[in-house]
């Protein structure tokens, strides 16, 4: 008969003190020492050979949790390994077990991501999702379980990492579906159940599936040029209207040389150029600098050709003023986007896909949106302004406009 917790509770050693074993079933029993102590113990057999092992204290370790771990054991049993050898994974439920699969694909995505954002997301994992789930099998693991977790992150008044970490969740699930260890992503089925924030209204913006066809109807503008070129640019830079409309020629800077040394010797790295604008243009009065991709400079060289000796990146009709306030949103209208989307909202499409990307921080996107201000910003200044994960995430941004955009598909290649 299986044991019940009450028996466990009660149990003590033998009148003649001599140590008691109840038996569970399935190789799981309780030892009962003559001193009081009572420990789990599985019997198994590996190679050909009787093994006992221990596999924690009772009451620490309840007769539930002394099941599953028996359950784990077997399954590391199963898949050909000694489980007294292979404890760090059957500690954590055996190859099905939820932290095992996770490790698994946090070290699959290892290459990349940036090690700030891996190093976040284990975080997450280890500090919320590992104490309820990490050794639980993906396959008993259902939405409300999953919905647990989420709801203690919650009461924190997290909602934006509740978001990330349900979609950690479920990027773990089909990975453990996708190695056959789940069925079924639970995950998915609570996109409804989370809180949200109050929406708050931005300006027109285009959604991630309607990029292809602007920048489509956007290389056949056939307006001047020069227009079409600074539209595709703020897209690439995810500046505001006046901050490319006064862009001048000597803003546009080499990042300073860097070093790194390697066994014993110094070797130049490559440095991206750099667009820097100064405080006093800045809405939030301070200094913002953007890593120019590939993309964007090869759109800056096109401007130069047709700046000419303007000290302006987009001058006007007389060269010696900078275009008017209206001219790309006019663009925009003429495109047939009128009421549909304003050229501040190319900063909320860039803002919504890095966040759902999963991939930057929330400090490094808000930065290279010049969002921040005050005392908040104090850690980012401190940190270089998350300046190296800003230029592999505009590297990211602008290589994923250009996949989307069919006729410069070449970019990618230069």
């Amino acid at each position: 008969m299986p044991l019940t917790d009450i028996q466990c509770r009660n149990a003590k050693s033998k009148a003649d003190g001599s140590p008691l074993k109840l038996a569970d079933g399935g190789g799981l029993f309780l030892a009962v020492t003559p001193a009081g102590g009572k420990y789990w113990r599985m019997t198994y057999r590996f190679d050909g050979k009787q093994k006992l092992l221990s596999i924690g204290e009772y009451p620490a370790v309840p007769l539930a949790d002394a099941r599953a771990l028996l359950s784990s054991n077997k399954a590391v049993l199963k898949a050909g390994k000694d489980p007294a050898l292979n404890k760090p994974e059957a500690a954590t439920g055996g190859p099905d077990a939820f932290e095992t699969v996770a490790r698994e694909w946090l070290e699959a995505q290892k290459k990349a991501w940036v090690p700030e954002h891996w190093q976040r997301v284990l975080s997450r994992f280890e500090n919320d999702v590992f104490p309820t789930i990490g050794k639980m099998r993906l396959r008993d693991i259902g939405a409300p379980k999953v919905l647990e977790v989420l709801r203690e992150v919650e009461k924190r008044g997290a909602l934006d990492v509740t978001k990330r970490i349900r979609q950690s969740i479920g990027a773990v699930f089909r990975f453990g579906i996708a190695t056959g260890r789940a069925d079924s992503n639970p995950a998915a089925d609570l996109v409804d159940a989370l809180k949200v924030r109050p929406k708050v209204k931005h300006m027109a913006a285009l959604d991630a599936e309607d990029i292809g066809e602007f920048l489509t109807s956007l290389q056949g503008y056939d307006g001047e040029r020069q227009t079409r070129l600074a539209v595709e640019l703020i897209m690439h830079t995810m500046l505001r209207t006046n901050e490319l409309r006064f862009g001048r020629w000597t803003e546009i800077k080499d990042e300073p040389t860097q070093f790194k040394q390697t066994k014993g010797q110094w070797a130049e790295m490559p440095a991206p150029k750099q667009w820097v604008i100064g405080g006093e243009r800045m809405k939030m009065s301070r200094d913002h600098k953007v890593p120019l991709t590939r993309q964007s400079l090869r759109l800056l060289a096109e401007l130069k050709a047709i700046a000419g000796d303007s000290e302006w990146i987009v001058p006007g009709v007389s060269g010696d003023k900078p275009i008017s306030q209206n001219t790309m949103i006019f663009a925009l209208y003429r495109l047939g986007y009128h009421s549909r989307l304003t050229i501040h909202g190319f900063r909320s499409t860039a803002s919504t896909i890095l966040n759902e990307s999963g991939l930057w921080s929330p400090d490094a996107i808000e930065r290279q949106l010049a969002h921040v201000h005050g005392d908040k910003v104090r850690s980012a200044y401190n940190r270089s302004e998350y300046w190296a994960e800003r230029v592999k995430m505009m590297e990211w941004w602008s290589d994923y406009l250009t996949e989307r955009n069919p006729n410069d598909l070449s970019a990618l290649l230069s």
